[in-house]
């Protein structure tokens, strides 16, 4: 999808901007904070993410942590380092293999998704010590449409303190990189979590972000049914891939349950 195409759903990227600049300021301010640490992955949601902050806290206020494994493209590093430059943040670098194969040669051949998973968790690990280290909060990244088909990693990739994209889908996440002149490298590449050699996430979903921010805004924002959904064009295989998927991943959108006890609210009201 091209950075300069707006549906007509999508939130105004000077309006996202705003706001989630006004979110990231008082975030950190309530929490009394220093700022905010974040891993820079040369996607682009990680340098969205960082981008925002940097606008609203001011690039001294956020730390970027670079976290290859040996497994890792060096393109990445290489498009983090520029994300960094471009908005002007710090950013040290924590290579995470020894950690993650510490664990990931206990596995048998062929456990891609286990030893990814590794790797997010072991990154997470790292960012929330450098938080810890530095009075920070680590910055979440993931979007909407991840969120929604369940493409993340539990206590990984979608563990933060805070997280301003969290209900911007992955198109308005590329009007926003654009309209804030991120780097062309970040704008054009094709999605990965760079988990093992060649790994892309479209190619593993089984279709596009684009395809499926169409149909997730009318599935779940406007509340389309499936006969609506089909005059609207959408296949029916993908309406029943997506609907399927959603349901399925509602756990990873939820708090643990806990159990209820007399006379003994929960904090969050649940």
């Amino acid at each position: 999808m091209s950075g300069s195409t707006k549906p007509r759903w999508a939130i105004d990227p000077a309006t996202a901007v705003a706001v989630a600049g006004d979110f990231i300021s008082s975030t950190v301010k309530n929490a009394d904070a220093g700022g905010v640490v974040i891993g820079l992955s040369g996607g682009i949601d990680s340098a969205v993410s960082a981008a925002l902050a940097a606008a609203a806290l001011g690039a001294g206020r956020v730390r970027g942590v670079y976290m290859p494994h040996r497994r890792s493209n060096p393109s990445s590093l290489a498009d983090a380092r520029e994300v960094a430059a471009n908005i002007g943040v710090e950013a040290e670098l924590r290579d995470i293999s020894a950690m993650a194969d510490s664990f990931i040669d206990e596995l048998d051949a062929g456990a891609g998704i286990r030893a990814g998973n590794i790797m997010a968790r072991c990154r997470m690990v790292t960012l929330y010590d450098i938080s810890a280290r530095d009075g920070s909060l680590v910055l979440g990244t993931g979007n909407r449409t991840e969120d929604l088909l369940g493409y993340t990693t539990m206590h990984g990739d979608n563990a933060c303190a805070l997280n301003p994209l969290g209900l911007l889908y992955k198109t308005e996440v590329r009007l926003i990189a654009a309209h804030m002149g991120l780097p062309a490298a970040v704008l054009e590449k094709a999605p990965s979590a760079d988990l093992w050699e060649g790994q892309s996430d479209e190619d593993e979903l089984g279709f596009t972000y684009a395809e499926a921010d169409e149909l997730l805004h009318q599935m779940i924002d406007e509340g389309v049914d499936e006969s609506g959904l089909v005059g609207m064009g959408f296949a029916s295989d993908l309406i029943v891939r997506i609907r399927t998927r959603v349901a399925a991943m509602a756990f990873k959108r939820n708090l643990p349950p806990v159990a209820a006890f007399p006379g003994r609210p929960s904090p969050d009201g649940r």
